[in-house]
């Protein structure tokens, strides 16, 4: 019997798009003969559909036209487990609500990368995809991260971080801070992805105004000393906290050495239907072998110490004039979910899903072990609230 798969998309990010064309892959990708695929999109408005034209990129071009052909629908649990209900049904309709057996996220961005969709499906009760609460938040705050990071010995760049009210209270006491870091600095929105909000300042002028476009996305800023001779090398992981393994590495190709939004997800009308696979890139990345070796163990240290689950991919950066390594970010679901690089690694899109799905059942299973709740009811111990203290110490 299939397994019910829930491939849940969208939601209200800046990072919108991107999902989708991931999402697409990746449904695109599970396996017909394991898996019924059941996708849910979230609107940018945070309205949730189901349908089938949700699997022909194509059909998104015309957003109006496409949510006219699905149906709106809800997830819950009833007592047995979760469902997918959909929402329009006739008093003579037999459809019945659709059993999720597994829920695989392919989100990326604040209000949903961060943990706050994992929250949701936790609170149902339904196996999921990927990272968890703590580790997805974790994740998408690079201030957060980094202090774990740097608390577990593992090197990443000394930061300035403020929020976008400093800024605009007062705006000289932070240029001053920034400047200790000495130009060029980069500036980046603290709980961003896709290269959205980030840009580099060569100067005072620029800090200003790399600054203010980073407060229109973000309430957290965080500045660092921009690395003038720079290689991006990028490297996935995937499994768990217990058991994690690294695929090869990549060095995405800049002629500015900053790989923008629009050169990741627009570069050429193939970039449109790719995502970040059609960003150009050297697989595997041209790295002694020591060096490989270094980010990989460093790629996987991270994933562990953040607590992650699922496929991540971590991008670090090499100063070429100190050949220092550095971790620059993690992206707890990354842009098509990295399958480009586990290609290369001699693992299939296809079976790269696989895997995620069984991680999502086995970490289900681990967690039905533990101790969620009691077997008692407190309230049964009161009478009512007139007159007595409901338990507080």
């Amino acid at each position: 019997m299939k397994a019910n798969v829930c491939v849940i998309f969208g939601g209200r990010s800046t990072e919108h798009e991107v999902a989708v064309i991931s999402a697409n892959q990746a449904m695109h990708a599970l396996d017909a003969e394991k898996y019924n695929v059941v996708p849910l999109y979230i609107t940018k408005q945070g309205v949730m559909y189901t349908g089938e034209k949700l699997f022909d990129i194509k059909n998104y071009k015309n957003m109006k036209t496409l949510l006219e052909g699905c149906e709106k629908a809800v997830l819950y649990n009833d007592g047995n487990g979760v469902v997918m209900e959909k929402l329009k049904k006739t008093v003579f309709s037999r459809e019945k609500p659709v059993k999720i057996d597994v829920a695989v996220p392919v989100v990326h961005g604040t209000n949903v990368e961060d943990g706050t969709i994992q929250g949701w499906l936790e609170t149902l009760g339904v196996p999921y995809a990927g990272c968890d609460v703590t580790s997805s938040a974790l994740g998408m705050d690079k201030i957060a991260m980094k202090d774990v990071l740097a608390a577990r010995g593992i090197p990443v760049l000394l930061c300035k971080c403020f929020y976008s009210r400093e800024w605009f209270d007062n705006k000289d006491a932070v240029i001053e801070k920034i400047e200790t870091l000495g130009y060029p600095v980069i500036i980046k929105p603290a709980n961003l992805g896709s290269s959205i909000g980030i840009s580099i300042a060569k100067d005072r002028d620029e800090l200003i105004a790399s600054i203010d476009e980073a407060a229109g996305y973000a309430e957290k800023i965080l500045a660092e000393h921009a690395i003038t001779k720079i290689r991006e090398i990028n490297c996935s992981v995937l499994g768990d906290f217990n058991s994690a393994k690294a695929s090869v590495c990549e060095e995405p190709v800049a002629a500015d050495g900053f790989l923008s939004y629009d050169k990741k997800y627009k570069e050429g009308a193939k970039g449109a239907s790719k995502g970040m696979a059609s960003t150009k890139r050297i697989i595997p990345a041209e790295l002694d072998d020591d060096t490989t070796k270094k980010i990989q163990g460093y790629s996987v240290d991270t994933f562990k110490a953040l607590g992650c689950a699922g496929v991540s991919r971590i991008d670090c950066m090499i100063d070429g004039d100190t050949n220092e390594i550095y971790v620059n970010e993690i992206n707890t679901i990354p842009g098509s979910l990295a399958f480009y690089l586990w290609e290369k690694t001699g693992l299939s899109f296809t079976g790269l899903m696989d895997e995620l799905v069984s991680i999502a059942l086995r970490r289900a299973r681990e967690k039905a072990n533990l101790t969620f709740s009691f077997d008692t009811n407190l309230l049964e111990l009161h009478g009512g609230t007139k007159g007595g203290k409901m338990g507080v110490k």
